[in-house]
């Protein structure tokens, strides 16, 4: 269902581009005519993160012929996920849509991610059901990745890396991203009582050039998991994760402590040379137990904070070529 508002695109197309200009031509094409056939108001951001070749050049030339072309140029490149926040927040439309500009992703699959949307759901997440990726380098870790992601959200999807994926505006503008956090959007928003579906998608080899992503990043995505996870259980309650661990060490280093003392007053015994390992690991458990029950107090301060505070963008923008109001473009068969 199209939105009846003239001052208000309803379709915004997302798009982070980093040294792409091999593809930004055919990616405008392509899209422009799905745009055009869906006969919707949009608008196409492309989000410049800091390339050193052409693109932002090319994006220029295209906005000076469409006028529902916006540039967003990022003053310098700052990664995936700061680009999406920026495109994020430049975007109007009452639905958003994601994709790579490197052309791995076929802009005649998004009417079936829009369609999605249509049946009630907050996010349409793209699934490359059959990729055509390296097996060792490409395919077998984001198996064990999203296989992992899925365990750790709740969130049953098969696909959490790819960036096509189309959002009601309020699902995701509600998300603060910073870090790599973009590939766990969904489990993000899931957490806030989105409703998420999957569709598959158009899995293809990269036209051009070559991917800026590899097993190098791996450990990126590990580190990421680990965060997604403790945002999703503690991020209102963090002493409800540093406190039983800080207890349960506590609790340990007393015990042991407790029972050197009664050795040592009953018994007399000399403590360092008959228990010394003993005594040693009580001392280290307390202090562990009060480091951490100080660090979840610590934890729970600063989510406070976190939540009243003002909200700090993770990017700067250099340039931006803003769009006239967005009108409906229809084909000549319309």
């Amino acid at each position: 269902m199209l939105d009846t508002n003239p001052r208000r695109p309803h379709l915004s197309i997302v798009i982070p581009m980093y040294n792409e200009a091999a593809s930004v031509e055919e990616l405008y094409r392509r899209l422009s005519t799905v745009l055009t056939l869906l006969q919707a108001r949009y608008e196409i951001v492309f989000v410049d993160d800091g390339s050193t070749d052409e693109t932002a050049l090319l994006v220029r030339a295209i906005g000076a012929e469409d006028p529902f072309v916006r540039l967003v140029k990022l003053a310098r490149n700052y990664g995936q996920t700061a680009a999406l926040a920026a495109g994020f927040d430049q975007a109007r439309g009452e639905v958003i849509v994601s994709m790579d500009g490197d052309l791995q992703h076929a802009p005649e699959d998004l009417p079936r991610l829009i369609d999605k949307l249509n049946e009630g759901y907050d996010i349409a997440s793209g699934w490359r059901e059959r990729r055509v990726d390296a097996f060792w380098t490409r395919r077998l870790p984001s198996r064990v990745a999203n296989w992992l992601m899925a365990r750790l959200s709740g969130v049953a999807l098969h696909d959490f890396g790819t960036t096509f994926k189309a959002y009601r505006a309020p699902a995701i503008k509600r998300i603060a991203l910073y870090g790599d956090l973009h590939r766990f959007i969904p489990a993000l928003a899931s957490w806030q009582g989105a409703r998420i579906a999957e569709v598959p998608i158009t899995n293809v080899e990269r036209p051009g050039g070559r991917s800026h992503y590899g097993l190098s990043r791996t450990w990126r995505v590990a580190a990421d998991l680990i965060t997604v996870r403790f945002l999703l259980r503690y991020l209102t309650r963090p002493l409800h994760f540093f406190g039983p661990l800080g207890f349960g060490a506590l609790a340990g280093g007393l015990a042991g402590g407790g029972y050197l003392t009664v050795r040592k007053l009953v018994f007399g015994e000399q403590i360092f040379l008959a228990h010394g390992p003993l005594l040693i690991l009580s001392v280290l458990l307390i202090q562990t137990g009060i480091l951490l029950i100080g660090l979840g107090l610590l934890a729970e301060i600063l989510t406070r904070i976190y939540l009243d505070g003002r909200h700090r963008r993770i990017y700067r923008i250099e340039e931006l070529v803003p769009a006239p109001i967005a009108r409906v473009r229809r084909s000549k068969r319309a």
